[in-house]
């Protein structure tokens, strides 16, 4: 009797995991239990639905997660339903308790950025607004990337730091489980960081595209919905300019940089720069820049007229892209 009790429980249990293993693996085809909660975004033509929506909607949008790349998809890879966006990887957990059912991919641990904890002079006496020091992972995160970080989700959206922040690719950055943050101390209005798109990076590192789990033969669409027609590639152009030199002598060298992104915050190439130099005395220098490189970025290089110390020299930028143009301004101070 006892053994008997006993075979039924083995069974019972193994019924149980097979059954799980099973469910994580939803239908093949994510359209056709679509509902019509479905957003088009014409900038990469894809769409976001049901859930993946409500959570890209309400953990903030295109600044966090950028546009959709992938449409959303069955990976028997992960066991998940999934969807890649710029900066981010969302994924369908329906054994979580709400919540949590929608997580994001820990991106930067896939890539396989790993970096030493912090040392013992790095790491803060206290946490406090300035600095917290994260014993899960051993780094601190500070200033403007732990504003940043507490503003826009902490630990749900971001993870907990794997590196201290540093000097990369021209800009101060951090890596955190889940994202790579950027400061942008050229950027004059709005908010000077900025997120890596890391989705980006893993989509072509790992040839998610071109691998035979994404369904290329499957448009997630809802049903009887015709895309709206394409748009052009470029429909927005947006510019940030700023000086080598913030203060400068009354005479001397000078460069303004710049850079010319488009509505999806990637590098246009091609676009026709001109900066106009404004002194108070009301003299002027105009100039063309090279075009845009294949970063979107340019730059030029001037003489300083004889300038008043502590006047403020203020430079417009025209930028020009096929049918559009931008503006922006940056500045320097003459004072020695």
């Amino acid at each position: 009797m006892k053994r008997t009790r006993s075979l039924l429980v083995v069974i019972m249990m193994i019924a149980i995991l097979v059954g799980n293993v099973s469910a994580t693996y939803p239908r093949a085809n994510p359209a056709q239990d679509l509902q019509d909660d479905c957003r088009y975004f014409p900038e990469t033509d894809k769409y976001v639905c049901n859930e993946f929506l409500d959570f890209f909607d309400t953990r903030g949008g295109v600044e966090i997660f950028g546009f959709p790349i992938t449409e959303m998809f069955d990976d028997p890879q992960f066991g998940l339903r999934m969807q890649y966006f710029q900066r981010a990887r969302m994924e369908w957990h329906p054994y979580n308790d709400a919540p949590y059912k929608v997580q994001l991919g820990l991106l930067v641990d896939e890539l396989g950025y790993h970096f030493p904890p912090a040392t013992e002079e790095q790491i803060p006496s206290r946490n406090s607004a300035l600095h917290h020091y994260f014993l899960e992972t051993e780094h601190v995160v500070s200033y403007a990337f732990l504003d940043y970080f507490r503003n826009h989700g902490g630990v749900d959206i971001f993870g907990y730091p794997r590196s201290e922040f540093m000097y990369e690719d021209g800009y101060i950055v951090q890596y955190f489980q889940r994202a790579r943050m950027e400061w942008h101390p050229e950027i004059l209005s709005g908010s000077q960081m900025r997120l890596t798109n890391l989705g980006e990076v893993y989509v072509e590192r790992f040839d998610v595209l071109d691998d035979e789990n994404y369904p290329k033969n499957i448009i997630v669409l809802p049903i009887n919905v015709t895309p709206p027609p394409s748009v052009p590639k470029v429909t927005k152009l947006n510019i940030s300019a700023s000086v080598r030199y913030i203060i400068t002598g009354q005479q001397g060298a000078q460069t303004v940089f710049v850079y010319v992104n488009d509505q999806q915050q990637q590098p246009v190439e091609g676009a026709a720069v001109k900066m106009v130099v404004n002194y108070q005395s009301g003299d002027q220098q105009h100039y063309e820049f090279a075009p845009t490189n294949e970063s979107g970025f340019t730059r030029q290089n001037f003489d300083i007229l004889q300038s008043s110390p502590g006047q403020r020299v203020v430079i417009d930028v025209i930028v020009a892209y096929e049918d559009m143009t931008a503006t922006t301004q940056t500045f320097f101070l003459p004072w020695w």
